[in-house]
């Protein structure tokens, strides 16, 4: 049985690296590749069968993977996203396996289980790099109940945006939201992170490792 798969990176390189590695397993092949959140939902909305696996960077221009991920979920619940991303932060784990992803890989784990894990997802198990998955337990175990600072994957999406510089406006249009929402999830977002200025919040995002 083979395992149809969409790479989702905005590096052409990165994609074709994946690509020759994931088809050298005789059950994987690579169907589809976008560069951005929005061409990847367009895509996949219109295949036919659609791939069974989507890897997807969390760090894509504009509309980002944990965006991407909550709004192919909102379309098939069944749909199945390993989340591959270059962030190692258990902030960034959990946010992703909130939004819907099923698995999480870092870029910087070996190869191999990339491959493991794009099997896993397939399968319908969750999956975790063995880079992250220790962390990711103390966190857990730290904060059995709680999301880290009680941000949702929308509101940690809207602070990825404003941190890259984007305005209310620009955040609006990208995630196709009215400007008074945006305001108004910037206004939760500082209010659930006790930061009372963007110039805080900023300091705090960069402190916690959550952007580059």
């Amino acid at each position: 049985m083979t395992i149809e798969v969409m790479l989702v990176d905005d590096h052409a390189v990165v994609r074709e690296g994946y690509r020759r590695l994931l088809e050298l397993h005789e059950d994987l092949q690579v169907t589809a590749e976008a560069a951005d959140a929005e061409s990847a939902l367009l895509q996949w909305r219109t295949m036919q069968p659609r791939p069974a696996v989507l890897v997807i960077d969390l760090a894509l221009p504009g509309m980002g993977g944990l965006e991407l991920i909550g709004r192919l979920r909102q379309r098939d619940p069944e749909v199945r996203c390993l989340a591959f991303s270059m962030y190692r932060d258990a902030v960034w784990v959990t946010q992703a396996l909130r939004a819907g992803a099923l698995g999480y890989v870092t870029k910087s784990s070996d190869p191999a289980q990339l491959v493991h894990a794009v099997r896993e997802v397939h399968a319908g198990r969750r999956v975790l790099g063995s880079d992250i998955a220790g962390e990711v337990a103390r966190h857990l175990i730290e904060h059995p109940t709680a999301t880290p600072h009680g941000l949702t994957p929308r509101e940690f999406e809207v602070l990825r945006l404003l941190l890259a510089g984007c305005s209310p406006r620009q955040i609006a249009e990208t995630l196709c939201l009215s400007v008074k929402t945006v305001h108004n999830i910037h206004y939760q977002i500082k209010s659930k992170l006790d930061t009372p200025s963007d110039f805080e919040l900023a300091r705090l995002a960069w402190r916690q490792g959550w952007v580059d």
